[in-house]
């Protein structure tokens, strides 16, 4: 009996106090992550990469970087130029909305070469007009309230175009453009996508517990958590410590509301079995925490290892999500430990009230679960005594067919799609700046306002800008002078190349825009070209950015992928105590990985119909569904060893898959809708997150553990424990 029985309340109110305070705190910093959120796909480069070489030597040439808008009209004839061009006159009077400076979009707008402004063009074909408005790259990253400069720009000039009503159709798009509609994106995420997943998993948490008490305490316990880790990833932002995009925040954003919730279901599940045995709150939640604090800390740690191994990565993306969402997964592991725990007890002796109306009664010595017959505890379990029953019965077949069947998923895998996609195919919907390109293609040469760079020797450059020229899908190739860097268009004014250093710019127009897969393709064709007239040779520019990225992150998975299961094996050799049964789980897991990424293209290909995949989508699937799928055999696996340690390992293991059947298909069900819920961001990349997670973490909880390990486990007996001699068959 504890001595100070009023200490007990006390530390729960303190405790509810101190996550409160937190909460406060956070609350404040919630809508503060946009601000330092990074989204330019050039900034997450290593500074050995090539495009970015090329990007800090195209510095020196052009020392005024800006960001273009296009105005492009599409059905337009020349008659309609006057039109156009009056709209440009009069929308550089137009003041941007919510800027504290009062300025107009004409205050911010470069001018040209002879100090002209923004003028209407006409393609060669007569169908379309253009128009380019360049903004300081400087201002247009600029914070304006909780929006960048940028957005507000390009908000700003699309109204004004709705507005004018000229009966034409027109499109804000290039660079300026495809940012504005990407920071819109991502601005769901603070909202709908958190009111989604906390919708779904409050359904789901209705269905388990029949409660209408439990499902809130769990979710305020996500919730509170969630801003205990906004404050560290906001403070880590904000001092440059990562570079935090929107896909970060919002993948640890679901990770902190799923991993939450997972432990949370783990320890009341656990709770509730006490509470049948132990008639004080105090004393069965304390034992519950014992019971569950090794599973839900290996799992914790395996998440947090796992993405902390990002770390390797040489994307800044990558990297950044490694620490985020680590804290999210220590926010969520602390919280689950020290707040649910205080919250469940609010009610002191009457503390079982929270599961009320199924309150669990104390039945005293009877419902010591150790001593009840195997065929007592499956029956008690419904449904998953069943299961445990009949692999029990035939282990090896069971293991055999579930192996079979994920290999037949894994064979598609060979189609899955991961050459990359072009920034304009990022969006699952049609957006502006997405048609305005379109137009762009079919009526210019597209790649005008982002060509590529290539740097190199002055004494190399006619013979560059030959076989740049005669590169396919290169439109035209010239070399950097004063007045095209002052934005004149190129051989109309006969001036001397820019020369700094010995080295020049050359500029190479594509026929494509630069944000799409193709213009990739047509880089790596110049790489090979101009490298092979000059090594030292620099390539960048926007495409090139997008080409690095893209074999950056195939070279992070050759890295990441091997030191992942290393980690992940040696905490389930530790938790386990066991050699033989660590490496079955892992070896289960990744086969269960195939199979999704085999399911997924299949999906990805002929139900969806995406182009492809973002670069960083199998690394970051990988992480996940190794890290977290693991999560649900480490339920299992932890249980069965206590269990096997009394009955032996087959009954143990059998004992454990229906004890535990209900509680972790909860966690899988509610870990992949909480993933699932990454789908309402109009995004490819989170659209393919969240459907390979999903889908992954349901395989691991229908498939791996209730099936695959029980079967493997079960098949071996003690001999999957080894070196252990503790545990018999």
């Amino acid at each position: 009996m504890l001595k100070r029985p009023w200490l007990r309340p006390v530390l729960v109110v303190l405790v509810i106090f101190a996550w409160l305070s937190i909460a406060g705190a956070g609350g404040q910093t919630f809508g503060k992550l946009s601000e330092v959120q990074e989204n330019d796909s050039g900034a997450f480069l290593p500074s050995s990469a090539e495009s970015t070489e090329a990007a800090a030597a195209h510095a020196e040439f052009a020392p005024t970087d800006s960001i273009p808008a296009l105005l492009v009209v599409d059905d337009a004839t020349p008659a309609d130029l006057d039109t156009v061009q009056s709209f440009v006159d009069d929308v550089l009077t137009v003041p941007l909305e919510g800027d504290p400076e009062g300025r107009t979009i004409g205050d911010v707008t470069l001018s040209g070469p002879q100090g002209q402004g923004p003028t209407a063009i006409p393609s060669e074909d007569g169908e379309a007009i253009l128009v380019t408005f360049s903004v300081d790259a400087e201002v247009f990253s600029e914070q304006v309230g909780e929006s960048s400069f940028g957005q507000v720009y390009v908000d700003t000039m699309r109204a004004a175009w709705a507005e004018a009503d000229t009966g034409l159709s027109g499109y804000v798009t290039g660079p300026a453009g495809l940012v504005a509609d990407l920071v819109e994106a991502f601005a769901g995420i603070d909202g709908i996508l958190l009111l989604v997943a906390l919708g779904v998993v409050l359904v789901i948490l209705l269905i388990v517990y029949r409660s209408p008490v439990l499902p809130f305490l769990v979710l305020a316990t996500s919730m509170i958590a969630l801003t205990g880790a906004i404050i560290a990833v906001y403070a880590m932002a904000s001092n440059n410590v990562i570079t935090l995009n929107g896909q970060s925040q919002g993948i640890m954003f679901i990770l902190v509301v799923g991993a939450t919730t997972d432990y949370a279901l783990l320890l009341v599940a656990r709770y509730r079995e006490e509470l049948l045995r132990i008639q004080s709150p105090y004393a069965a939640l304390a034992k519950a925490w014992r019971r569950s604090l090794e599973p839900i800390a290996a799992s914790a740690g395996t998440v947090v290892l796992g993405l902390l191994v990002l770390l390797l990565s040489d994307l800044k993306s990558n990297a950044a999500l490694g620490p985020a969402g680590a804290i999210g997964i220590a926010a969520s592991f602390l919280a689950a430990l020290t707040l649910l725990p205080a919250l469940l007890l609010i009610g002191g002796k009457h503390a079982r009230g929270v599961f009320w109306p199924a309150m669990p009664r104390y039945r005293g010595d009877d419902a010591h679960e150790a001593e009840e017959t195997i065929e007592a505890v499956e029956r008690r379990a419904g449904i998953w005594g069943k299961v445990s029953r009949r692999v029990a019965a035939r282990p090896r077949v069971v293991w055999v067919a579930a192996s079979l069947l994920l290999l037949g998923l894994a064979a598609f895998l060979p189609t899955f799609k991961s050459g990359g996609l072009g920034e304009r195919d990022v969006f699952t919907g049609e957006v502006e700046s997405i048609a305005g390109f379109e137009v762009l293609e079919a009526h210019f040469s597209a790649g005008a306002t982002s060509p590529i760079r290539i740097i190199a020797a002055e004494d190399q450059a006619d013979e560059l800008v030959d076989a740049v020229a005669a590169v396919d899908g290169v439109d035209a190739a010239y070399v950097l002078t004063p007045s095209i860097a002052a934005g004149a268009p190129a051989g109309v004014v006969q001036d001397e190349p820019i020369v700094i250093d010995g080295r020049v710019e050359i500029n190479a127009i594509t026929q494509v825009a630069a944000s799409s897969v193709e213009a990739q393709d047509i880089v790596a064709e110049v790489r090979e070209v101009v490298h092979a007239i000059e090594p030292d040779a620099l390539v960048g520019g926007q495409a090139a950015e997008a080409l690095d990225t893209r074999t950056t992150s195939e070279r992070d998975l050759r890295i990441i992928l091997p030191t992942i299961l290393v980690v992940i094996l040696l905490v389930l050799m530790l938790l386990l105590r066991a050699v033989i049964a660590p490496v079955l789980i892992i070896l289960a897991n990744v086969l269960s990985f195939a199979a999704t990424m085999g399911l997924s293209a299949v999906f990805f290909n002929h139900v969806f119909g995406f182009p492809g995949t973002d670069p960083a989508v199998p690394l970051l699937a990988f992480v996940f569904l190794v890290a977290l799928g693991v999560d649900y055999s480490i339920f299992l696996m932890s249980r069965a060893r206590e269990e096997s340690l009394v009955h032996g390992s087959r009954e143990g293991v059998r004992r454990a898959l229906a004890v535990t059947g209900g509680v972790i298909t909860s966690a899988g069900l509610v870990l992949a809708s909480t993933f699932a819920a990454l789908g309402v961001i109009p995004l490819v990349f989170l659209a393919q997150i969240a459907f390979i997670v999903a889908v992954g973490v349901l395989i691991d909880t229908f498939i791996v553990r209730s099936l695959l390990v029980p079967g493997l486990i079960g098949d071996m007996g003690r001999r999957a424990w080894w070196p252990s001699r503790r545990i018999g068959d």
